[in-house]
């Protein structure tokens, strides 16, 4: 068999292994660290199987979210094991410093809701956080339509956010403000419990669809610290910033909608959020010096897709 022959059959067959893997690690038994090793080797692979195209491009970043989301998932394998590891008290604490005395959630459900009700105010800050599905990686496929030349540092980056903070999921399992709520967490010196207006909308507004709904798109209920819902849309702002004034507003103006939506609908602490924009400065300041190695690896790669090629 030939060289170029050889790779692409070794490089689809790394690919197809990292698609594979993950759908039968709970029946194999397999330890997380080699299923997300394996996952997040089928982008590199794809990178040497097809020369760099649009489409090729769309697969690497579908490849890169599947490998996230896998990873994402594994603590919640077994949740006896997570609940137990859970931590529930000191964001509490470190909120109630920041909201001088009272939790930002309970202050702002004070203020602005109305108990038993979802008014359109409301409904448009829980469209908001569901919007984040797509807010990142629209933002990541409007710059390859429009500004290709600055996809692959825009992909980079906002990937780099969604990789990192899963070091926090599993080193830190944090639970959201809700979370608290529900297990009787926050009835200490005068707080209310806090609404999870999300789920009250949607079950109101999707009905029979919203348990199987919300099971596909939960994944990991104790996974807030840090909130890569904010981290994310922050990082997007910035690069839509990069590509225009219009873009930029669009950017920001989602960013912090979101924000507010987080912290008043009981999604997330305020600290979740500070420690996601940290987060995001943090990638973005790193940018600079890790980019050459960065380059060297992509060099790599294409030096083996042109091989593949034969």
């Amino acid at each position: 068999m030939r060289l170029s022959s050889a790779l692409r059959v070794a490089a689809w067959g790394v690919v197809a292994t990292g698609v594979a893997i993950p759908l039968v690690r709970r029946r194999a038994r397999i330890p997380p660290p080699v299923v997300t090793a394996i996952a997040a080797s089928a982008p590199l692979a794809l990178s040497v199987a097809l020369p760099r195209s649009i489409k090729r491009d769309v697969a690497l970043c579908v490849l890169q979210m599947y490998a996230y989301t896998v990873t994402y998932q594994m603590p919640n394998d077994d949740p006896e094991e997570l609940e137990r590891r859970v931590h529930l008290d000191y964001p509490v604490r470190i909120d109630r410093l920041l909201g001088f005395g009272e939790m930002p959630n309970v202050r702002l459900q004070r203020w602005f809701a109305q108990p038993g009700r979802i008014r359109k105010r409301d409904q448009v800050l829980v469209w908001s956080h569901w919007l984040w599905f797509l807010f990142p990686h629209g933002t990541v496929a409007y710059i390859l339509w429009r500004h290709p030349d600055r996809f692959p540092r825009t992909a980079a980056l906002t990937y780099a956010v969604f990789d990192l903070g899963l070091i926090g999921y599993w080193a830190v399992p944090t639970a959201p403000p809700w979370y608290a709520s529900l297990h009787g967490r926050l009835g200490e010196s005068g707080d209310i419990a806090i609404r999870r207006m999300m789920v009250e909308h949607g079950e109101a507004f999707w009905k029979d669809s919203w348990e199987p709904l919300y099971s596909v798109l939960g994944g990991n209920p104790l996974a807030a610290m840090p909130s890569l819902h904010f981290a994310t849309s922050l990082m997007a702002a910035h690069l839509l910033t990069e590509a225009g004034p219009v873009e930029g507003a669009v950017g920001w103006s989602y960013a912090l909608t979101l924000g507010f939506a987080l912290v008043y609908l009981g999604e997330h602490y305020l600290v979740d959020l500070l420690v996601g924009a940290t987060l995001t400065e943090s990638v973005r300041a790193a940018a600079p010096t890790v980019a050459p190695a960065v380059s060297r690896l992509g060099r790599t790669l294409q030096a083996l897709e042109r091989k593949a090629r034969g």
